[in-house]
Formats: structure tokens, sequence, C-alpha cells
């Protein structure tokens, strides 16, 4: 259980209410939605869909195929770019990336294809008897993924497939990463982050061990030694911090701890319910832990950002769901005090109001204040150092605090390649990591066959 949580009461409603508030939050087509949705794609020859798909699904090919009724043909076609395609079709914000491409998406047209919604379908419904994807004969050589996150499992597949043994160093207890311990409930439901664990590792040569963690019983230099290559898709494990004073208060933490906590909890009327919460941030993960304290019975969630909602991360259809469930969203406004009772929890939040000045952001001098039996932080992860204690990884070029690579995902040490939210390449998306993953395979596959041509 939550520590700095324990004191709350729990949700009042029933097990069977919570499990109703936290159902699918886009109920899945039917055949015959299916059917009319896959009518309206154009199959556009240079498809503007498939350039704004960080994966390079090849959407309209997809799409064709389920106007057939090919479900599986489509389904191959989904994975063979992007394996975790059933995660991505629901957690991926395609209202700003194929959706928005779409050439439907005007004026004159009612609404995008929704690309999402039929990628999940395709998928949902392909009746594999055996996995689609079947190794190439062994190569004999053996790289260590750290990771076991959409990038992790993305890179240890295409290896797979190109024959290599893959040993994944996981330090969770369960693979998945975001997937599995950061994602809002009600996007994946029925246990689906360790369904497509398990189908990915159907195309076998792939070795999960878990309590494995860089910097502390894992090092760089040792996988380095003993593993023709290593990649790293370590994410963004640490959290940033407010600067505040009684930043570690009971009734404050990370957003991400609960979220992580909610997606484990076997009965949902245990977890620990802030009746008037506060959610600092405006990005996704802010906007999941907001309508996700909703749902479990708060009643008075704020979400508050320091600047206008232009400039939130999150997107316009997070927004909407986010103010449909009753979510009150505050602007311009700064974490500028804790403010604690006579037990030294949190009651609340002083918040500085803010303006751009000369473009830049300041304060307007007013102050207002904001009750609270619980605060969440939401304001960004951070990468965690301790993975790159070792004198090796300590080696590794930075981006700011992220690792730097190259367009083929390799790192300044020959040999360690990198991909996901701990590089500075590209999105913070789950899409994107994947991408990463299979980038960094297809180069270390390539480099592993040439030095094999050159000995």
């Amino acid at each position: 259980m939550i520590d700095a949580l324990n004191h709350l009461p729990r949700p009042r409603a029933g097990a069977d209410q919570l499990a109703e508030a936290f159902s699918d939050l886009a109920p899945p087509l039917t055949a015959r939605q299916a059917a009319v949705e896959s009518a309206r794609c154009l199959y556009c020859y240079d498809a503007p869909c498939v350039n704004a798909c960080p994966s390079e699904i090849d959407i309209p090919s997809f799409i064709h195929r389920i106007s057939d009724e090919n479900l599986q043909g489509a389904a191959e076609r989904i994975l063979s770019a992007n394996i975790l395609g059933g995660s991505c079709a629901r957690v991926c914000p395609t209202e700003i990336l194929c959706q928005q491409a779409c050439v439907r998406n005007n004026a004159q047209e009612c609404a995008p294809v929704l690309i999402g919604q039929l990628q999940r379908y395709a998928l949902d419904h392909a009746d594999f008897t055996e996995h689609p994807f079947q190794r190439s004969p062994a190569s004999g050589k053996r790289i260590a993924v750290v990771g076991a996150g959409p990038a992790g499992l993305s890179c240890a597949h295409r290896l797979a497939m190109h024959g290599h043994d893959v040993v994944i160093f996981e330090a969770r207890e369960k693979a998945g990463g975001l997937n599995e311990y950061g994602i809002a409930r009600y996007k994946l439901v029925d246990d689906y982050a360790q369904r497509e664990v398990e189908f990915l590792l159907g195309i076998g040569g792939i070795e999960i061990r878990h309590g494995q963690r860089l910097g502390g019983n894992l090092s760089l230099a040792e996988l380095h030694g003993q593993y023709d290559a290593v990649f790293l898709g370590l994410g963004l494990g640490a959290v940033r911090q407010l600067g505040l004073a009684d930043e570690d208060a009971p009734g404050l933490l990370a957003a991400t701890d609960y979220i992580r906590e909610l997606r484990q909890a076997d009965d949902l009327a245990q977890l620990p319910l802030a009746d008037r919460c506060l959610v600092l941030g405006a990005g996704n993960t802010a906007i999941d832990m907001a309508v996700q304290m909703s749902r479990l019975g708060a009643r008075d969630v704020n979400l508050v950002y320091r600047r206008g909602e232009a400039d939130m991360g999150a997107t316009g259809h997070e927004q909407e769901i986010a103010k449909h469930n009753q979510v009150r969203l505050h602007t311009w406004a700064r974490p500028d005090a804790v403010l604690l009772d006579d037990a030294g929890r949190v009651r609340g939040m002083r918040f500085a109001r803010t303006q751009l000045i000369d473009g830049r952001l300041g304060d307007t001098g007013e102050t207002f204040e904001l009750a609270a039996d619980a605060i969440f932080k939401a304001i960004g992860q951070r990468f965690d150092e301790q993975g790159l204690g070792d004198p090796l990884a300590a080696q590794l070029a930075r981006d700011g605090e992220r690792i730097q690579v190259d367009a083929h995902m390799r790192t300044s040490i020959p040999g360690i390649y990198a991909g996901g939210d701990c590089t500075a390449l590209g999105q913070d998306l789950t899409v994107q990591a994947v991408q990463h993953g299979k980038l960094a395979a297809e180069a270390i596959h390539a480099q592993l066959m040439l030095n094999v041509e050159a000995a």
C-alpha cells in the first residue's frame, strides 16, 4: 500500500461500481462498424498517415485487408512494423499522429478514419494458431537488453527474429514497463499488457530475468564484456521535485507511484482515496492521475498548471476526457508552498499567479490557496542517475540528462545501443519507444553480421 496516503479513507463505491468506472475507455468496434469504417479509407498511394506513424505501419494496407475480411493478414501487416501494435492502438495519441494526418480530416469531411480503433479491431480478432513470425537460423550471438518496457521488448523480438538469443534484464517483477505500470487503468484493461508480453515471447529465444537493476546488482561493464551487444531501454525512472519545503509530507507523492499501485491492485476498493485532491502538471500522466481519482470517487479534483492551456503537454482529446470526468483545470499558477495540518499532513497548497513577462514566465505577485487531502506530482520524470553509475556507463555521451544516440540508436560506446525515453530522440511515446527498439535491433543485427563477414 502507499504509505504516504495510508491515513486517507477508502472509496465509498462497491467493487461492481468501481469495475464499471475503470472499464474500457474506448469500446471496441463491432464487425459492422469496422466494415463501414474501413470502407472510408481512400488507400492513398503516398499516405500521410504512414508518414505520421512513428512505427511506420502500412496503414492503408492493413485497413484494405480489414475491408476484405482478411483480419489475420491485417494483423500481420501491423505487427511486422510494430510488435506492440495492440497496446499502441489503445494508448497512442492518434488524434495528433495518424488520424490528424488523414486526408479525410478536413472541414469538408465528418472525421478522419478511425485508424487506431481499426488497428485494435484487426489485432483483437486475428486468429493466430502460432506466433506469426518465425526465427531465422540460430546465429550464435547473445544480446543483453536492459529494461522490459516497450523499447526493450521491441528490440528483443526483432533480434530474436534474426536468430539471435536475447536476455532481458528487468528490475521489476513484471515485464511491460510503462504499459504495465504507468498507463491509466481504463486504457489497458483485462491485463492486456501481460497478455501482449506473452504473445511477443512466443517467438522464442528471449529470456527475461527479473530483479535485475542497472547500477544495483547489474553492471554495464559486465554486460558489455559478456554479450555481443547491449541495448539500454531504461526509461525515465526518477520523479522531478518541486523544490519546496515539506515535499515529503504525508499526502504528497508522485502521480506515477499511485498509478502503479492502482494498476496492480486486485481490489480497487482498498486504495486510499483523497476526497479533495490536487494534481500538478499538464501532461498525459497528470490527466490520467486526475481522471482516475475522479473515477475512484474523489469529490473535488483540481489539475494545476503553471502556464496556459495552449502549452499543455496533454492532447486536446485527453483534456476533454478530464473535463468529462469533472476535473477542474487551473492555469497560470505555480506551486508556492505545501500547506500542512496540525498533524503534519497535507491540507492544501498555496499557488502564485503567473504570467509571461517579455516571453518568460514570472509571478504576478498574487497568490491563492486550494484545499486538498493529497497532492500528486506529475511535473515530469527524469533520468535515474544511479542506473549509469559504474565507470563504463559514466562514459556514455549525454544530451542533457539523457543518453545520446545517433539515427541508428548507437551510443558513444561501440556495441552499446539505447532507445525509448532514456534518449532525447523523438517523442516520449510508447509507439516511439517501439520504433527505437526495432531500429536498434536492425542496427545490432547489421553490425553483428558485418563482424561475421569480416572474420
